[in-house]
This record gives structure tokens, sequence and C-alpha cells, in this order.
């Protein structure tokens, strides 16, 4: 496919409400969530930041940060080659690919790819469901992206440090019941936590998600945000949601 416009019948066109960026996603595959857009938010890109995503899918992160710090470059890995298509054509679409390098490799060779302390941040959206609990998903792509394999954790943590600079930052999210794993995992490959925040459904819910800063060789000392309510008691968006959503709903599908 040479025109990045042009759907596939089994892909979708959807509108993110951010600065008129548009995304193609597949209608029955992994489509990005509400997690992908809190971790966008909350990640702190400075001026000239060289940044990493491990396991892009179809680049939502690059593209939304992307317009947050205009002078950012991006690396978008991703092993799919599907997927890998799919990032490089939404950043075509946008404008975006003199910015935003699509990489089809895996994240563990990212060293390999990338050179050793060679970016200032990771950010990374990982797995979310833990080998062995609940059901895996039939679907490649959502597998993929949703289950962690056998020592996943470990091994993205220590890829996403071998490739920071000093003092190079890691922003992730993860479900809170799993702050401590995440915390061990972090610290053994000398990733300090140092900014957390709690995400909750409801203000009378408990948090279900995490999303968290980590700084290379940092000093031990984590700050702690206020918690994030996505809804009111009444099942409202709160006024911080729509914020970060700019007003309206992230993801509205065009055709």
């Amino acid at each position: 496919m040479n025109n990045p416009h042009e759907l596939n019948a089994d892909e979708r066109l959807d509108d993110l409400q951010n600065h008129g960026l548009m995304l193609i996603q597949k209608k029955n595959g992994y489509r990005f969530g509400m997690d992908a857009v809190l971790l966008a938010h909350f990640a702190r890109i400075k001026p000239n930041d060289r940044v990493a995503d491990m396991g892009t899918g179809s680049g939502v992160l690059p593209l939304l940060m992307s317009q947050r710090e205009p002078t950012a470059r991006f690396f978008a890995i991703e092993k799919d080659p599907v997927m890998a298509d799919l990032a490089r054509r939404n950043m075509e679409m946008n404008g975006l690919a003199d910015r935003v390098q699509v990489i089809e490799e895996d994240w563990r060779n990212a060293v390999a790819v990338l050179g050793p302390q060679s970016v200032d941040a990771v950010v990374c959206n990982p797995p979310f469901g833990k080998q062995g609990n609940g059901p895996v998903s039939q679907n490649g792509s959502r597998r993929q992206a949703c289950h962690e394999t056998e020592d996943g954790l470990a091994r993205l943590v220590q890829a996403c440090a071998v490739i920071l600079k000093n003092r190079g930052r890691l922003w992730l999210c993860f479900p809170a019941a799993r702050i401590l794993e995440l915390s061990d995992v972090l610290r053994a490959c000398r990733l300090e936590p140092k900014l957390a925040r709690l995400v909750c459904s409801k203000p009378e819910q408990p948090p279900y998600l995490l999303l968290l800063e980590a700084v290379r060789n940092a000093a031990p000392g984590l700050r702690c945000m206020p918690i994030l309510n996505v809804l009111n008691t009444d099942n409202t968006e709160t006024g911080e949601l729509r914020a970060i959503y700019g007003g309206d709903t992230v993801g509205k599908p065009l055709r």
C-alpha cells in the first residue's frame, strides 16, 4: 500500500481529537486504550529528547507524545511486521515520518539497534496479563500486547535500562496491585522509582493502574502525585480526564 490514507478491509481510521492526529487501527486486533492516553500525558518529555517506545503497536504513544514536545525524536520499536507497517503508515499520514523512526525489531534487540546509553527516555505500555492468570486471547496481536511471557517483565526492564543514558527516564504503566513486584525489578536494574500516580475508576474504588517514572542511577526518593479518578460517583467523566483527552473522546471511529 503506497497511500497511507487507503485502508484495508480489516482496518478503521480513528480521530484522536488531538492536534488533528489520525490513527489507523485493526478492527479486530489490539487497539489502544485509556492507559496509553494517560501514559502519554504523564510522561515528562523534555526538549530534544531521544525517546524509545518499546513495543509501539500502531504507534499511538509516539503520536500523542510528539505533540507535547515538538523537538523530541522517537524510535518506535515493534517486532510484528503487520503492526510495524501500520505504525509507519500512521507516521506518514500525520507528517511525523521525519521525527518518528519505526524500527521493525524485537525490543530485546533494542541495544543492538540503538546502542547502549543512547536515548534520554523510554516509554512502555507493557503487557499486563501475568502468565498463568486468566484466559489468554486467541488473537495474535492482542495476545502479544496484553499477556507477558515468562520472566518478560525483568527482561523488558533490563532492555530499557541498557539503552538509557545516565539519569535517563523510563515511563510506564502497570497494574497497581503489582507495584512492589515492579519496584523490585526496576531497582535490580538500577532504575529508581521517582514519580508515581495511581489511577482509580471512581473515588470510592481502589486503584487499578499505576503510572510510574523511574530514573537510571538516581538516588532513592519517591514522590506521589494525587490520585487520578477517571469517573465521578455518578459515572460521568471527571474534569481532569476530560482535560487529558482534550475535551472529547479520543479514538472516535471515522470509517
